[in-house]
């Protein structure tokens, strides 16, 4: 039996927000990654033609994006994760790849903890979809508000519901007019950092500019919720940070999705600046 040709990368390093306790949640920590492909190099050996094999450098970005992107809380859903892209690539039969979390916050000593799995192209074929829940906050006091917030639901992907449209009094910054707000559910496939990629490029699509903090804006998406999932780093913290003390977040969340608000979430925060206007047509 012959065995198939493998292109090694060993010991890919880079540091990520991965794990179940807060404190792995809090701070980037190391992880060590290798990744074995099986696939035919025979063209490219022959030829010395790049397009007819894997690009490295291409294979470990997609490795260093999991582990530093991805709110992930299991090595396991890492190693899936990275196994899903690779076998993206052109020619790649299986994948094995080998996840080590390095110095692992646990009282015991040990050097890594880890995990190895297998895949092939025909297994991420089967996989079943799994869809997620997520709320997303819209706001507009720019231009045509109601038609900003209009092409905001029309163009985010997995818009379930809409709440009622708020007319609200803006909250900090510098001077600037009223906003009208509203929250949409989403079923999502995305990862929280790909679904918040996913909310700027709508804000872009809107002529959103990031000029001055807490300015006025044709178009903010605020990804509050995402599942049950608790993410703190640097490009996003999920649940939103502010969304407990924010009516104009809250009144439309909880046309949505009344169980996921306190039940003195109303009597906790200021009455007024805020007033129900018509809803939306789509």
């Amino acid at each position: 039996m012959i065995r198939p040709d493998r292109i090694e990368l060993r010991a890919i390093r880079a540091l990520g927000t991965i794990g179940v306790l807060p404190e792995e949640q809090a701070r980037a920590q190391p992880f060590e990654v290798d990744v074995i492909i099986e696939l035919d190099v025979s063209k490219a050996g022959r030829t010395d033609d790049l397009d007819l094999t894997v690009n490295y450098a291409s294979a470990i970005s997609m490795v260093t994006n999991v582990i530093e992107n991805e709110a992930t809380l299991l090595l396991e859903r890492v190693a899936t994760r990275i196994a899903e892209d690779i076998l993206t690539l052109n020619g790649v039969d299986t994948v094995e790849i080998v996840v080590r979390k390095l110095r692992p916050p646990v009282p015991e000593d040990i050097l890594s903890t880890g995990v190895r799995i297998v895949r092939s192209r025909a297994d991420v074929h089967r996989r079943p979809r799994q869809f997620q829940t997520a709320y997303i906050a819209m706001g507009s006091n720019l231009g045509d508000r109601r038609e900003n917030l209009r092409f905001g639901v029309v163009n985010l992907p997995g818009v379930t519901a809409v709440s009622h449209v708020y007319e609200t009094d803006p909250v900090g910054g510098p001077e600037q007019g009223e906003y009208l707000n509203l929250v949409v559910r989403v079923e999502t496939e995305q990862h929280p950092f790909e679904l918040l990629e996913t909310c700027l490029a709508v804000e872009a699509g809107a002529g959103r500019e990031r000029t001055v903090r807490w300015g006025a804006r044709t178009l903010d998406l605020d990804l509050l919720l995402w599942g049950d999932a608790t993410i703190s780093s640097e490009q996003l913290t999920v649940p939103h940070p502010r969304m407990w003390e924010r009516r104009f977040v809250l009144e439309p969340l909880h046309d949505l999705a009344p169980e996921l608000l306190p039940d003195d979430w109303d009597r906790r925060l200021p009455a007024g600046g805020i007033k129900r206007v018509d809803d939306l047509e789509l």
